[in-house]
């Protein structure tokens, strides 16, 4: 059984990843649902909490449906991360999740995310401060290192659980990698296989398939998967993971007037979370997941991601059900 903390996940779950403008609640609610054991809010800016910016301050809602949910905060500045563990510890998560690993250069450029991969001393005194803040559980979102001469993974994951991170989730590419390359596992599987360590490391990176969750797991010994671009558009992939765990055979892939109907409830729950402009907008980048494979679905895809305003959008998902759900 793996834990963070008290909080009991089962043998090998599967974590939603913190993604900037994907992993709001709506998305997370979708997730939850197919089958997600933890889910992560997108990381949020301490500088921002602690000024009351109206962005961050929306990024805390959490819902009762989607526990266990950890907040992800990131920054560099102690004082900051302080207050902002804080605030954060009022609106009652299960986890707090500190972002070590985000390689955007605006973040990285201030000493935050990924940045502070060139100064491990920080990243562990600000972990056992944040530790000794909070009486809820804290974890560890990383990178393997800042470049491929600095990996020093194993050694920097044994010094933050010894100040108390409860699990840590490594990405298998260092920050110079950005998303190009391979995740590198074996660095990952370095780090639960230091006999010294005895805190839950979950794996990040690639993870785009039943298979390689099953990778991970046999052949890499890690605690679970963190998925993140895979389950854009699919939430249906923890789904699909957890079929082929039990039975080692595909699950039958939704049909498309399942896909429709998720889509439409996705930007259904945005438009009321967001509002209108903001709802149809940032729910564009899924559609197209949302119906990949889908023959001759240029032109419907066009207009999904196209359309302003939220009836002319329902109206496009009505159109595909009805056009296309016979034989699909």
């Amino acid at each position: 059984m793996v834990k963070i903390g008290d909080i009991a996940l089962g043998e090998f779950p599967l974590l939603l990843a913190p993604m900037e403008d994907v992993s709001d609640p709506p998305f997370r609610a979708l997730c939850k649902e197919q089958g997600a054991d933890v889910v992560y809010t997108e990381f949020i800016s301490s500088e921002g909490l602690i000024r009351d910016a109206a962005k961050s301050l929306m990024k805390l809602d959490i819902y009762e449906a989607e526990r266990p949910v950890g907040i992800q905060i990131f920054g560099a500045n102690l004082d900051s991360m302080l207050q902002s563990v804080d605030i954060v510890a009022q609106t009652k998560p299960d986890i707090i999740d500190i972002n070590f690993g985000c390689p955007v250069k605006k973040v990285v450029s201030k000493g935050a995310g990924a940045g502070i991969l060139k100064d491990i001393p920080l990243m562990v005194s600000l972990t056992e401060a944040m530790v000794k803040r909070t009486h809820l559980p804290v974890t560890v979102k990383t990178r393997l290192g800042w470049d491929h001469e600095s990996i020093q993974i194993v050694e920097v994951a044994e010094r933050l659980q010894d100040v108390g991170a409860k699990a840590i989730s490594i990405h298998g590419r260092t920050r110079a990698q950005m998303y190009k390359g391979d995740a590198d596992w074996t660095q990952i599987a370095a780090v639960k296989n230091n006999p010294r360590m005895h805190i839950p490391v979950f794996g990040n990176g690639d993870v785009n398939s039943p298979e390689r969750a099953v990778e991970m797991r046999d052949e890499f010994g890690l605690d679970g998967a963190m998925i993140g671009r895979a389950s854009i558009g699919n939430p249906w992939f923890f789904k699909e993971v957890k079929h082929f765990f039990k039975h080692g055979t595909h699950a039958p892939p939704p049909g498309l007037a399942e896909r429709a109907a998720m889509a439409r409830r996705h930007l259904e729950m945005s438009i009321d979370w967001k509002g209108e402009k903001l709802g149809v907008f940032e729910t564009r980048r899924h559609y197209t997941n949302y119906f990949k494979g889908i023959p001759d679905f240029k032109l419907y895809r066009q207009r999904l991601v196209t359309e302003d305003d939220p009836a002319d959008v329902f109206a496009v998902l009505d159109e595909i059900e009805e056009l296309f759900v016979v034989g699909l």
